[in-house]
């Protein structure tokens, strides 16, 4: 994502209120921000966390700062895949990451605005629109959290990324419970994207596969190099945070607007680096219902 100059929280006015302007985040934005006020006597906070999962956050050591959004409407280009080749339709691919990367981005903007050490629960949505084929809009959502002195059990002085950044986590409250809680801290969601175009059969090739079994290998091999496509740009994601892992890995499948023969696979799971040597799971309590 797009690394800011500054490290430290400030105040959604002045310098930083400019600076998030620039990012394409709108002034109503930047007024809500300002009337949240985080920490100050008499202020509220809003988050899209439930019940449990707030006061899981709440625990582990992390205050809720306010609900932070970034969006953007893309128009995505046009590119013909060969009608019998399989191949990466590269514009495509590097419209749909582009335009996810400036939802990110100013989601990021907003909890940096806040002052924030991260964001939680974090939703990356892309919605078609009615009004053109080719426009999408891209959705980042989350919830803003501020560490507490103490949080995560101690010693942690910095929660942001090596980017001086606000971490980002699509984990749940109970999964960043868990992870705090086992010495393990987010350092931001990676993500890797790959539009491609599966090659159509021939006509000779369909007949003779009528009542047998068997593989159709340029299928196999078309959607098989387009997942490890999306999963290698988003280890190489991970790799810039110095990341030890990603974890809550999820590969998706989304055809889009673009037909049955060109789809795009996307992957996104949540970077994680160690807090100390020693990772301490706890030991399941078993619950034992009484309802029939």
């Amino acid at each position: 994502m797009t690394e800011q100059q500054s490290t430290t929280g400030q105040g959604a006015t002045g310098q930083q209120g400019t600076d998030i302007g620039v990012l394409g985040v709108p002034q109503d934005a930047m007024r809500r921000l300002a009337e949240l006020r985080p920490g100050q006597p008499g202020s509220i906070f809003t988050s899209d966390l439930s019940v449990n999962e707030f006061l899981l956050v709440r625990e582990v050591g992390f205050r809720p700062a306010g609900l932070v959004l970034g969006s953007s409407i893309y128009h995505v280009g046009l590119q013909f895949g060969r009608w019998g080749q399989s191949q990466e339709l590269d514009v495509l691919s590097t419209a749909m990451y582009h335009a996810r990367e400036l939802a990110m981005t100013r989601m990021e903007a907003e909890a940096q605005a806040l002052g924030a050490d991260g964001v939680v629960g974090v939703r990356l949505d892309v919605e078609m629109k009615e009004f053109g084929a080719d426009i999408a809009e891209f959705i980042a959502v989350g919830t803003a959290v501020v560490a507490e002195p103490g949080a995560g059990g101690g010693g942690v002085t910095n929660w942001r990324n090596n980017k001086g950044m606000p971490f980002t986590s699509d984990l749940s409250g109970q999964d960043f419970w868990t992870l705090i809680r086992a010495g393990y801290a987010p350092l931001g969601m990676v993500m890797g994207s790959c539009v491609y175009h599966i090659a159509h059969q021939r006509l000779g090739n369909k007949m003779g596969n009528i009542g047998r079994n068997v593989e159709l290998e340029q299928f196999t091999q078309a959607l098989y190099d387009a997942r490890e496509l999306a999963m290698s740009r988003m280890q190489a994601e991970a790799e810039e945070l110095h990341a030890e892992g990603i974890v809550g890995v999820q590969l998706r499948q989304h055809s889009h607007t673009w037909g049955s023969h060109t789809t795009e696979f996307f992957a996104i799971g949540t970077a994680v680096r160690p807090l100390r040597e020693d990772h301490i799971i706890q030991t399941p309590t078993m619950v034992l219902s009484l309802d029939a």
